[in-house]
């Protein structure tokens, strides 16, 4: 591709400049791939590792804009639940727990969850809800999720408390006022039968088996950050990120780690190859440079001449690596069985790399023509 680039463009173009470049990377095609293909190389490897990370990122953790955590709510004091829903971060907290069933009663006795939690904390654990008045006991309904084992509006859900440590049951009588909600996927709320207002509760009583949930952003950075800070205020408290392999975001965190120190690397060796190669041509070329100034090329052409040289091949192979470095990741995906399978956000930043790349290199070969004519580099000839 060099020698019929450098080929057709000698024949075309009525520029000097142009001309000369062009014809010597027609007659020595590969000296031109030897240096620019480390970083053409760079940038392929970098656009492929993006396609690696996304299908890690696909496969630990959701694809929902929120990320719930959910806790054992009798593992928390008072006083850590309110520290725990203070942590920078979240959004919103409830509490959810689930009905008692008797076990020497019916089979047939209504089973049924529930959420205990304001509108406004509902509004935001949920993707959308409607129709909530506060400090009502309400019917949830969902229509992606299960519903409880024959509860009906009017049905009484017993719910057990632990109030100074004797146990009592709370009975919740489903109403036929409802809540038309729609959860997110995964989410700690989802399929969710009834929500009670806080008020509800007795004061000193703590629902037996309940867990205690929390929201935020499901961005990585936000999510270690709310986990920071649960650790910080319950050390001990085991922590439940629903829908997330935190061992895979640890892997991430190892993999994107590795990734940057071996593009610094690559970027750090592809640039000392790249001038340690233009540098070695230049030498070589000393000859055919100083016979080209003895008949008049002026020391700027020259200097253009040895830009154009490096500057359009290497273009022409971080256009070329960029495309192929697309479709491999893409074919990675695909093959992979991921959601996305055309990921465009990192396209500006790859040809920003790129752009920058070509006129680092542009600048680096100015001071590679020299001024000084020694015409004992042509006896030879």
């Amino acid at each position: 591709m060099s020698y019929a680039l450098a080929r057709r463009l000698a024949r075309t173009t009525q520029s000097l400049t142009l001309n000369l470049a062009m014809r010597r990377n027609e007659v020595e095609p590969g000296s031109t791939m030897r240096v620019v293909t480390g970083l053409v190389l760079l940038v392929f490897s970098a656009s492929l590792a993006q396609g690696v990370l996304i299908q890690l990122e696909q496969v630990t953790r959701p694809s929902a804009p929120v990320q719930d955590y959910s806790i054992p709510l009798s593992s928390l004091t008072s006083r850590q639940q309110q520290e725990v829903a203070g942590v920078p971060g979240v959004r919103a907290h409830a509490v959810t727990m689930e009905s008692w069933t008797d076990p020497d009663g019916s089979a047939d006795q209504p089973w049924g969850s529930a959420v205990v939690a304001t509108c406004d904390q509902l509004a935001k654990l949920v993707r959308h809800s409607e129709g909530c008045v506060d400090g009502k006991v309400m019917r949830l309904s969902d229509p992606n999720a299960g519903t409880g084992q024959g509860a009906r509006p009017g049905d009484t859900v017993p719910f057990r408390m632990s109030e100074g440590g004797r146990g009592k049951t709370l009975d919740i009588t489903l109403p036929h006022d409802v809540i038309a909600y729609s959860s997110y996927d995964p989410s700690a709320v989802h399929g969710a039968d009834v929500l009670i207002p806080p008020s509800a509760l007795p004061a000193a009583a703590s629902p037996e088996g309940a867990r205690y949930v929390l929201t935020s952003s499901s961005d990585h950075a936000e999510v270690r950050k709310v986990l920071d800070g649960i650790a910080a205020v319950a050390p001990t408290t085991a922590v439940e990120p629903v829908g997330v392999n935190v061992e895979g975001l640890q892997q991430i965190a190892v993999l994107e780690t590795l990734l940057a120190v071996g593009m610094i690397m690559g970027l750090v060796i592809g640039t000392a190859a790249f001038v340690v190669s233009a540098t070695d041509r230049a030498v070589e070329r000393r000859a055919q440079v100083t016979a080209i100034t003895l008949i008049g090329a002026r020391a700027r052409t020259m200097r253009a001449v040895q830009c154009v040289q490096v500057v359009l091949p290497l273009s022409a192979g971080l256009a070329l690596a960029l495309v192929t470095g697309k479709l491999a990741e893409a074919c990675y995906l695909i093959t992979g069985g991921s959601e996305i399978y055309w990921d465009f956000a990192g396209v500006p930043v790859l040809a920003l790399a790129a752009v920058g790349v070509a006129g680092v290199s542009a600048i680096g070969t100015l001071p590679l023509v020299g001024r000084r004519i020694d015409p004992e580099l042509i006896r030879r000839d």
